[in-house]
């Protein structure tokens, strides 16, 4: 809350911000609350317009309920921002008010737009793939000097800005130093999200956070909360481009050895990619395409780097501020935080496991850890690999799928389903097991909002993957295991195949690119986007009962 002044704090009524002003709020008792705000010097004394209604008992626990006020001054005339539960920011006017003793605030409507934050963010990914896909048009970014196809640099865009990885053009060998730095500066914004970017650049060029601006960002990161953001964000900043920077210094001296003056661009690109979770490789020759991290098997300096930077990038910045603010002190971390660490360390050790005695006998043991492990880690949503992926067993294609369907975590540089998703239904689940009525965590009850979303979420991500790769099977003809490995790749912005990307048709390209969008806005915010929510209505349907399982 350092955005909101202090005159205004006596005001803040959201319980989440300020607890110990609820018994004080309009929130509970909207009768006594005033609606008046003065100055510091007080000088000037306000009254609020909202949404055309007195706030009294009869609005209290509608979605159109503000729970929070926000202003910048304190002028006559300016707007300010009021919260209702779900986050959603709804604009007012500051309207002097110089009665000695001002009444409850009449409520008047100004303006309302709940769904732009998510169509803000659905239409920033669509421009900067857009743009992405006609400078790679251009001679110049290609090796040859030829025009790539714009399917073709579609496809290109949209994965690097999605993260994802999956590729119909060799990375290394095909396109130009320019084209690679397109697709470089496409996978850094898509990492760190557009909202993130554009935020960040108002922030250095000195212009003024707006509230909106703020909410946005919220969502785009998936933060509780829209206090502290712009702190937040600076936080995000720094950690990012530090750890890049130290992991490229990690890869140099291999690439260095190997490429020369070229390894220093080699080791960049790779650091990017690797925490942006995106899996665009260089080191693809035109007698040897597509070959990812394969040729560093064995090297741990290259596994451990790259795995680093993918976990990494892959748990979220709410859990990195967590672990910067609260250092070793596990029990203080909040319940999302536990949640993701814990899960993650599962979803790398027990496939790691599996692999190691199932895929990879014939190494030797330090390379069949590494490789066993690798493989585990870059699943959810890196998209390298170390080995061929085809010669794999069926069992561990399968368990490779359901790892890019979970992804990484919320508000990280992963896609997929995320890691709270799959803990959630899992703890539901057991809850429901053991015939428990709540579902627990942490000592900690899991809403039933949140229950919902997660089982809507794994209910569209499983209707994605298998449509889609239904679809691609018959239009390909193609084996469905390997088409639905191909569209849990795209879905989960992982970037793995089995090598069929290139081969595919322009309706199978078209599929792809969609599920990778998807997968990277976030099939929730393209919901919440295109439908806008309705008010809940007074009355409820008739209950019956109905047997399930």
């Amino acid at each position: 809350m350092e955005y909101i002044p202090d005159y205004l704090k006596p005001f803040i009524i959201h319980k989440d911000y300020f607890p110990e002003l609820i018994e004080d709020s309009w929130f509970n008792n909207p009768v006594y609350w005033k609606g008046r705000l003065i100055s510091p010097q007080n000088e000037t004394k306000f009254k609020l317009y909202f949404c055309g209604e007195l706030i009294d008992n009869s609005i209290v626990g509608k979605q159109t309920s503000p729970l929070a006020i926000y202003a910048d001054s304190v002028h006559s005339g300016e707007r300010i921002t009021l919260f209702d539960e779900r986050y959603n920011g709804y604009e007012a006017l500051l309207i002097e008010d110089n009665r000695e003793h001002p009444l409850s605030p009449e409520i008047q409507f100004v303006d309302k737009d709940a769904e732009t934050e998510f169509e803000i963010i659905i239409l920033g990914f669509a421009g900067v793939i857009l743009a992405g896909a006609l400078l790679l048009m251009l001679p110049v970014a290609s090796r040859e000097g030829n025009v790539t196809p714009f399917t073709e640099t579609l496809f290109t865009a949209t994965s690097a800005a999605c993260v994802t990885g999956l590729a119909v053009r060799d990375t290394g060998s095909y396109w130009s130093v320019f084209g690679q730095s397109v697709i470089l500066l496409l996978i850094q914004i898509g990492g760190l999200g557009v909202v993130t970017i554009a935020v960040s650049i108002a922030m250095l060029s000195g212009r003024k956070i707006s509230l909106m601006q703020r909410s946005t960002m919220q969502d785009a990161i998936s933060a509780p909360k829209v206090g502290g953001i712009v702190r937040l964000t600076r936080f995000i900043l720094k950690g990012t481009f530090g750890i890049e920077l130290l992991g490229a210094l990690f890869l140099l001296p291999v690439f260095l050895r190997d490429y020369g003056g070229k390894g220093i661009w080699m080791a960049l690109f790779h650091s990017v990619s690797a925490f942006c979770n995106a899996g665009f490789d260089l080191l693809g020759k035109t007698d040897h395409l597509y070959p990812s991290l394969t040729s560093y098997v064995g090297n741990p300096l290259v596994n451990l780097t790259i795995m680093g930077l993918i976990v990494t990038g892959g748990i979220g910045f709410l859990t990195w501020d967590d672990i910067y603010t609260k250092k070793y002190h596990f029990r203080q971390y909040c319940m999302q935080s536990k949640v993701i660490l814990l899960t993650s360390l599962f979803l790398i050790f027990v496939p790691a496991a599996f692999f190691f005695f199932r895929d990879f006998a014939g190494m030797p043991v330090k390379e069949r850890t590494l490789c066993a492990l690798f493989q585990s880690v870059t699943t959810r949503t890196a998209g390298f690999n170390t080995a061929d992926l085809s010669g794999m067993t069926g069992a561990s294609q399968a368990i490779m799928i359901v790892l890019m369907m979970i992804g990484g975590a919320p508000g990280s540089t992963a896609g997929g389903m995320k890691i709270t998703t799959f803990a959630v239904l899992t703890a539901n689940a057991s809850a429901t097991f053991r015939q428990r009525e709540d579902t627990q965590m942490f000592g900690r009850r899991v809403g039933q909002e949140v229950l919902k979303n997660a089982s809507t979420i794994l209910m569209m991500y499983l209707f994605l993957v298998l449509m889609g790769g239904m679809v691609i099977s018959v239009a390909e003809n193609l084996p469905i295991s390997e088409c639905l490995f191909e569209t849990a790749s795209a879905v989960g912005t992982v970037g793995l195949t089995l090598g069929i990307t290139p081969r595919l048709g322009v309706l199978s390209k078209g599929i792809l690119i969609a599920l990778m969008f998807l997968g990277r806005v976030g099939g929730l915010t393209l919901v919440y986007a295109a439908m806008p929510g309705r008010k809940s209505a007074h009355a409820k349907m008739p209950l019956e009962k109905i047997n399930v399982g």
